[in-house]
């Protein structure tokens, strides 16, 4: 039976001087800025400009870049509203649907690169077929299944924490609420639950990663020798697609695959892929995609993001155009 008398749990944070949470508000809002501006400079890109909406490619970019700013979302505000006040609780309910839906975005993220991944070899490996194998209804559906994936990631992950006790104590070493530090605050044996939450998160992100370093082998087996006649464009979209896919998995690997272990090092896993790595995915895929920077130029030059807000949204979104056409 569920006795939980724990209403709240208490964050520990990064750091407790106040001089360092003020330096790390400034810090995590501006990468908070640049997760919102940069995948939202994506979606509205690809979305007015229908060559790009057309590909299947462009088409995951932009969904990938939806999921960033809703894995950004889940936890960077509450941790910079903590920071500016120095709060450091959340409630019970609060920290359930933080799990849930950090590992719905997070879980359909992973499916989705999964899916990118399987376009691109379609595309490379199979040409001839392509269009046919990869048309607009077919991605929709695969796009469903990811994130129906997701879903059942994310409730499997919320059954195992909700139906757990909770007692005291409820301080939890970290910045937000996630399956390893709320289950091991647990008054229950948790073994199983650890367990079980290995197999879950652990084994979906190394299955996955495992997935995609196979697709992208053979895509690079099948453009050896041709890098100079066709191969060039290619590389580099797929290079820009294992960046970004070693910044997701990675980190995940040593927070979920590991069951029963606490480290620092978790925390900082933590905090690259729900900060850092949204922040880093728009810049990626922008500076190192001549088509992209290209469709920013023609866009730009006919004023489409004036109707994104006030002056101010504005200038930010002409500094980010800018700074992602030239180049730097």
């Amino acid at each position: 039976m569920n006795i939980s008398c724990v209403t709240e749990f208490v964050f520990l944070g990064l750091s407790n001087s106040r001089s360092i949470q003020i330096f790390l508000f400034v810090l995590v809002f501006a990468c908070y800025t640049v997760i919102l501006l940069g995948n939202l400079l994506i979606v509205v890109t690809v979305h007015v400009e229908p060559r790009l909406l057309q590909s299947p490619m462009y088409f995951f970019l932009a969904c990938l870049s939806i999921l960033d700013i809703s894995v950004g979302s889940v936890v960077v505000p509450k941790m910079v509203a903590d920071l500016a006040t120095s709060g450091q609780t959340i409630s019970f309910g609060g920290c359930m649907t933080q799990i849930f839906f950090l590992h719905f975005s997070g879980g359909s993220e992973m499916f989705l690169l999964t899916l990118m991944a399987y376009d691109r070899y379609v595309a490379i490996c199979h040409p001839l077929t392509y269009t046919t194998r990869m048309n607009r209804p077919r991605c929709t559906r695969l796009l469903l299944f990811c994130l129906a994936g997701g879903i059942i990631h994310s409730a499997t992950q919320f059954i195992l924490v909700v139906q757990l006790p909770f007692c005291g104590p409820n301080e939890l070493d970290n910045f937000y609420c996630d399956v390893p530090q709320v289950v091991r605050l647990a008054c229950a044996n948790t073994y199983v639950t650890e367990i079980l939450m290995a197999a879950n998160s652990g084994l979906l992100s190394l299955v996955c990663f495992l997935i995609l370093l196979l697709s992208y082998g053979v895509i690079l087996a099948t453009l050896r020798g041709h890098f100079k006649e066709s191969g060039g464009k290619a590389l580099s979209t797929c290079s820009s697609h294992l960046t970004v896919v070693s910044f997701i998995f990675v980190p995940c690997l040593f927070v979920y695959l590991v069951p029963f272990s606490s480290s620092s090092v978790d925390k900082m896993a933590s905090l690259f892929y729900t900060i850092v790595t949204p922040a880093l995915n728009p810049i990626i895929y922008t500076l190192r995609n001549r088509e992209m920077k290209e469709a920013m130029g023609r866009i730009w030059s006919q004023k489409v993001y004036f109707v994104l807000g006030p002056p101010v949204i504005q200038t930010v979104f002409e500094i980010w155009v800018n700074f992602i056409i030239s180049g730097m």
